[in-house]
């Protein structure tokens, strides 16, 4: 690659340096890149990948934020697109995190032996004294050759340093690893950029014993690097360890991750989906709010047909305000927070790692719980970080379980809510139902897509106690991503029911779908609506079955369908994006099949 791809590729101007912000996954590398760029930030799709690259302005540089990777290799999309900015930069920026020293300083050495000039960021300083470790700086200078910057960029410290180190042009081509120069002429290479490329197949997935050896040479160097620069407190990383394998057993983690999700389960549906939600949904924006609207409009507005647009069942003024403040968004502020409680605190890597031999049968490695998780926020977002998968075909099994099984935060807070009303079988019955689901259909991919579930590499970061201002940020800035995506949708969701109901196009609708929804389901027909809605936003969906009124049988069914229906609009267009028309309407296709068969079934058993 020539020294211009990455302008010519994302398509900026060739008149200003690129520097590339290049470390592990989960080291603060995004943290640094906005204290480094500010709000003027950029997003481009590296060609011939799914792969969206941030990039921004810091004076006359342009700063590029590389996927997340642990080497310089081609087994992933995300690692591709690190290699080839790599491959085609002179400048770069690499973040350490601190507290993983001997782990990261690899990828440092790899970038060195590059011959790339490179500022060194000791990230997370502060992390490193609450976990009582010692870090020579200044030694570890000498060994590697090139500036060191400590900063702790989430709290802002060390940036005017590192701003002042890129002013100053202070990147430096460091010491390459001992005996790499002979190991390389030894197979008649040179100790080159080039040479040293082929030598690693970076472009290639296969490994050759070279590669090996210069892998064990880099390892070792590193390796008695650490040993010489940090100290820890061994009983404070012996306690570590010990928590860290009880939550990552099976014996312990498996009881532990139930205890978990109860605790969840109990905080959505019940605190939130029944106590907060009745006093925000009924008292606050029901009794107040609509009590005052529909008499203000009711006294302005003469006609009817804008009456039932405005206040009716499915009013712009009524049902849209009621559900979206009074119901969804506590549901999704909670989830969030509760989420980012375990975000903050190191445990969900711990889960990947926990689960990785029971994703294996049907195809997958424990990283895929990874996206399933954050299916449970969103679903759209989830199918974006499929990403970090190292293959085509856990990527294209892991997107259509997301669609099928995995109910988004706001449909999984009413979903608590309404089964928690119907009792405890009832709630033991739907994880049974929806994971045999999950596990089949899995098995069935697997089956069908070739190939094999690739091995699990994954960083398990310091357990800590969770900060409240971390948490607090999280939930409100996830928070807010819900709010600008969804609003607009909702709005035209709900104007869409309402003009539907005035003009009794609803009850046509509703007709048609009869033999399906009352005759195969045995369900009201009023859950046509609920169907409608599901298709534009799962969420807006489930919020409709608030108001219906059912047996607890029907409820049953009825949750259990809907939580295995259609993708919603925007995740079905980001499948498309993805990974094309064709697979996108396998899965929405696939989706409805399995809901309406699945809730058909149960229905005949148990609805009399």
């Amino acid at each position: 690659m020539n020294c211009d791809t990455v302008h010519q590729l994302l398509k900026i101007q060739e008149d200003k340096e690129i520097i590339a912000l290049v470390g592990n996954p989960n080291v603060g590398k995004s943290v640094i890149f906005n204290k480094l760029t500010g709000k003027y930030v950029d997003v481009s799709n590296f060609p011939g990948t799914t792969v969206d690259v941030n990039y921004g302005y810091y004076k006359d540089y342009i700063i590029v934020d590389t996927p997340g990777v642990y080497g310089i290799s081609s087994f992933s999309e995300d690692e591709i697109v690190t290699r080839d900015i790599v491959m085609s930069t002179d400048r770069i920026i690499n973040v350490v995190d601190s507290v993983h020293l001997d782990r990261d300083l690899f990828l440092t050495q790899q970038l060195i032996d590059y011959q790339k000039e490179i500022i060194v960021v000791l990230n997370m300083v502060d992390e490193v004294e609450k976990n009582s470790i010692k870090i020579d700086v200044e030694k570890l200078k000498q060994y590697l050759g090139v500036e060191i910057i400590t900063t702790s960029a989430s709290r802002g410290i060390g940036m005017d340093k590192l701003k002042e180190a890129i002013d100053k042009n202070l990147f430096k081509k460091g010491n390459s690893t001992p005996n790499l120069d002979k190991l390389l002429e030894s197979e008649g290479k040179k100790t080159c950029c080039e040479d040293l490329a082929e030598a690693e197949n970076i472009f290639d997935t296969s490994i050759s014993d070279l590669q090996e050896k210069i892998y064990a040479l880099r390892r070792k160097y590193i390796d008695e690097i650490y040993s010489k620069v940090e100290k820890y407190d061994s009983k404070h990383l012996a306690f570590q360890n010990k928590l860290s394998q009880i939550l990552i057993n099976p014996l312990t983690g498996v009881p532990f991750l139930a205890a978990m999700l109860y605790i969840m389960y109990y905080f959505l549906g019940v605190l939130v989906a029944q106590k907060l939600v009745d006093f925000t949904m009924n008292k606050v924006m029901g009794e107040y709010y609509f009590g005052f609207v529909e008499k203000v409009i009711k006294g302005a507005v003469s006609s009817v047909f804008l009456q039932k647009l405005l206040v009716g069942s499915y009013g712009i003024l009524s049902m849209f305000p009621i559900i979206f403040f009074g119901l969804l968004l506590p549901l999704v502020v909670a989830f969030h927070f509760f989420m980012s409680i375990l975000e903050d605190s190191g445990y969900l890597p711990r889960i990947a790692t926990l689960v990785d031999r029971s994703l294996n049968k049907i195809g997958l490695n424990g990283r895929s719980i990874i996206p399933i998780i954050l299916g449970f926020g969103c679903v759209t977002m989830a199918t974006m970080t499929t990403r970090i998968l190292n293959s085509k075909r856990e990527r294209l099994i892991t997107i259509f379980l997301l669609g099928l099984t995995i109910p988004c935060s706001a449909q999984l807070g009413i979903i608590s809510g309404l089964i928690s009303k119907l009792g405890f079988w009832y709630l033991v019955a739907y994880v049974l139902i929806i994971g045999f689901i999950f596990g089949t259909v899995g098995k069935v991919l697997s089956k069908i897509l070739k190939g094999e579930s690739t091995s699990l590499f994954i960083d398990l970061p310091a357990l800590r106690i969770p900060q409240l201002s971390n948490i607090l940020k999280k939930t409100y800035y996830k928070s807010k991503g819900f709010l600008v995506e969804a609003f607009p949708i909702f709005i035209v969701a709900t104007l869409l029911l309402g003009f539907l109901d005035a003009t009794s196009l609803l009850k046509i609708i509703e007709d048609f779908t009869q033999p399906v929804v009352t005759g195969f389901l045995k369900l009201p027909k009023q859950m046509t609506e609920v169907f409608i809605l599901s298709i534009i936003r799962r969420d807006y969906g489930a919020a409709g079955l608030v108001t219906i009124p059912t047996t607890k049988n029907q409820m049953f069914v009825t949750l259990v369908t809907t939580t295995l229906f259609v993708p919603c609009v925007t995740s079905f267009a980001l499948i498309t994006k993805e990974n094309g028309l064709k697979y996108s309407l396998f899965v929405w296709i696939s989706s409805a099949a399995i809901a309406l068969l699945v809730g058909g079934i149960l229905a005949h058993i148990i609805i009399v």
